[in-house]
């Protein structure tokens, strides 16, 4: 079953210096057909003018993936963190018990990105972070892993510059750069479902071409075949149903 998600048809926020498109329901959005897919709660991407941005607020007990696409994000919270997101950059912020943090456009350009929610396997760990530099593009050339479970983590030295986040949940993100004829299979496995979000220019999925900003949820399929595209950025989600447990006390 693959079912399409066109761009102009997510939920849209115009708070004049915000400008968001929602994949899910969230916050004066609400679709019940659109609640989530397997344990990814939230897919928005934001434009944000200079001199603004989200204050500070609180999260807690989810993993956040913040994709800087254009400008340059400033982010600080409640540990006393401060970090620069440039285009091209990844970061990973686990909640865990409980964060507060702001997110704010100090440059003199728009900032554009893509923020990311997926369930945690387990709840009330120490809040953390990771971040990683993919510039040029968010992917490179080919097909790059940007996050993996932390269980999947092996022991021993500090990871490169250049590997995986580790985010506290039961799923990947895969980013794809594809242009031209060839194709490319996205295997699922049984049980698990997939999510895909086209980036930037457009690419042939299940007879349709989607382009920036569309989307396919994707659930007893073997496999994801992406086809005939043209300078296409994509994100590729392996997802499944997840209920969060509390850590052992």
């Amino acid at each position: 079953m693959i079912t399409l998600r066109p761009s102009d048809a997510r939920g849209h926020a115009d708070h004049g210096w915000l400008q968001a498109r929602h994949s899910f329901s969230f916050a004066d959005y609400w679709d019940p057909r659109y609640t989530g897919w397997g344990n990814l709660r939230v897919l928005n991407e934001d434009r944000i003018a200079p001199g603004t941005g989200f204050g500070m607020h609180g999260h807690r007990d989810m993993e956040i993936i913040t994709i800087v696409l254009a400008g340059v994000l400033t982010h600080r919270d409640s540990l006393g963190h401060q970090a620069v997101i440039r285009a091209g950059d990844v970061q990973r912020m686990s909640a865990g018990r409980g964060i507060r943090h702001s997110e704010v456009n100090e440059g003199p350009d728009p900032v554009h990105l893509l923020q990311i929610w997926i369930e945690p396997t387990v709840r009330g760990i120490d809040p953390g972070y990771e971040q990683r530099a993919l510039r040029p593009s968010i992917v490179g050339t080919g097909v790059r892993p940007i996050a993996r479970p932390a269980a999947a983590r092996q022991g021993g030295p500090s990871p490169a510059p250049d590997a995986p986040l580790t985010i506290h949940a039961d799923a990947a993100l895969d980013a794809a750069t594809l242009h031209g004829p060839q194709a490319l299979q996205y295997p699922i496995a049984p049980g698990r479902c997939a999510y895909v979000h086209v980036v930037r220019g457009s690419v042939h999925l299940a007879g349709r071409r989607l382009g920036a900003g569309d989307a396919a949820m994707v659930a007893d399929e073997p496999a994801i075949t992406l086809s005939d595209a043209d300078h296409a950025e994509v994100l590729l989600f392996d997802l499944a149903p997840n209920g969060a447990t509390p850590v052992p006390a």
